[in-house]
């Protein structure tokens, strides 16, 4: 009994002390109101707007940071490596051989660099697409959540195929998924272990002029018969990569060598957190 009458005594000086403190509550809260009750209500409307619109911004922000895509593309002509790069960059080995893709290659995974550098990893979603003609189209499907786009070209073939691997390139570049969302290119100069291999600064010259002639043919095209979105390039001056909206760069590579680390290089940097 001696202890409840004990806490008692405590619980009542307790109530005696936030006297004051309630009073004061009390009278902030009065103010408040009589303040509020002063201010035109179309004003007031007007702030709690404010207010909400920046609380619902400042939200889609924080969830589109959350949400940033992890999905790498790889695309390029046939024959160009595509398939053993992905391998390559996948499992971190060589797969001997020509291999042909009737269908996407998916597969998420951490690349081998993060682990060796011991930089924060994060999962990426790796997608080859295949290079025959007739299915391109499937680049489509994945293009509004790419984060970067590795377009693969033969070093060793280079020259037959220039033109055809251009008009490739030049589709993409014109996509108003991949200019709107400014989205990374970089052009993989692949088999460039080999010794008749030509160098990335050639291929990054010639693919330049066979774009700027690109540009002037299809610029003739009617405003009904447009099939790409953006045109590219400054107009009157020679067209460089320099010129895009979206950030293109090149590299080399070679995905039966295992020499892929620009590769990852631009993958760590197109979805690093």
């Amino acid at each position: 009994m001696e202890g409840l009458e004990q806490w008692k005594d405590q619980l009542e000086q307790l109530k005696s002390q936030l006297e004051p403190w309630k009073n004061q509550l009390e009278k902030c809260l009065h103010e408040a109101i009589e303040y509020l009750n002063q201010i035109p209500p179309v004003q007031l409307y007007a702030a709690i707007a404010v207010l909400l619109i920046s609380t619902a911004l400042l939200l889609s922000i924080r969830l589109f940071k959350r949400a940033k895509s992890n999905t790498i593309i790889l695309t390029g002509l046939s024959g160009s490596g595509k398939t053993v790069l992905f391998y390559q960059l996948r499992d971190g080995s060589v797969h001997q051989g020509t291999i042909t893709s009737m269908e996407p290659n998916e597969s998420t995974i951490v690349l081998n660099s993060d682990s060796n550098k011991k930089r924060k990893s994060k999962p990426v979603h790796i997608v080859d697409i295949p290079g025959h003609s007739r299915l391109r189209p499937k680049l489509d499907e994945f293009l509004p959540r790419a984060a970067g786009i590795v377009f693969v070209v033969d070093s060793l073939e280079f020259l037959p195929n220039c033109r055809l691997a251009s008009e490739y390139l030049y589709d993409i570049l014109t996509k108003a998924s991949v200019v709107k969302k400014k989205i990374p290119v970089l052009i993989c100069c692949n088999k460039n272990d080999k010794v008749t291999a030509h160098t990335k600064e050639f291929i990054r010259k010639q693919m330049e002029k066979e774009i700027d002639k690109l540009r002037a043919s299809r610029s003739a095209i009617t405003a009904a018969d447009i099939s790409n979105d953006f045109t590219l390039g400054v107009p009157e001056e020679p067209f460089t990569f320099s010129q895009c909206r979206n950030k293109v760069t090149v590299a080399e590579s070679s995905g039966l060598t295992g020499e892929v680390g620009q590769v990852e290089q631009f993958i760590w940097e197109c979805v690093k957190p």
